[in-house]
């Protein structure tokens, strides 16, 4: 598979960026998807020590990936202690 996919490149180099850009992207949406499994606080993998991970978060704690007009270290707390 990969010799054939060599020879293609070859005989046609103008698919290189193609192939380039393909496996960029491909790239960047495992590392974010790995990014949400791992570090959304909605996502529990471990029910038996933390099964509410969402209630241990501070209220200044950003966890999105990109906040528009947000600045999380001026909130105050809006929400009750479990």
């Amino acid at each position: 598979m990969l010799a054939l996919v060599r020879k293609q490149l070859k005989s046609h180099p103008a698919l290189i960026p193609l192939f380039f850009f393909i496996g960029g992207g491909t790239a960047m949406s495992m590392m974010y998807l790995a990014r949400l499994g791992l570090r959304n606080p909605d996502v529990c993998w471990d029910r038996k020590n933390n099964p509410e991970p969402w209630n241990k978060l501070s209220h200044t704690h950003q966890y999105k990936l990109f906040a528009v007009n947000m600045d999380y270290k001026k909130l105050e707390k809006d929400r009750p202690d479990f």
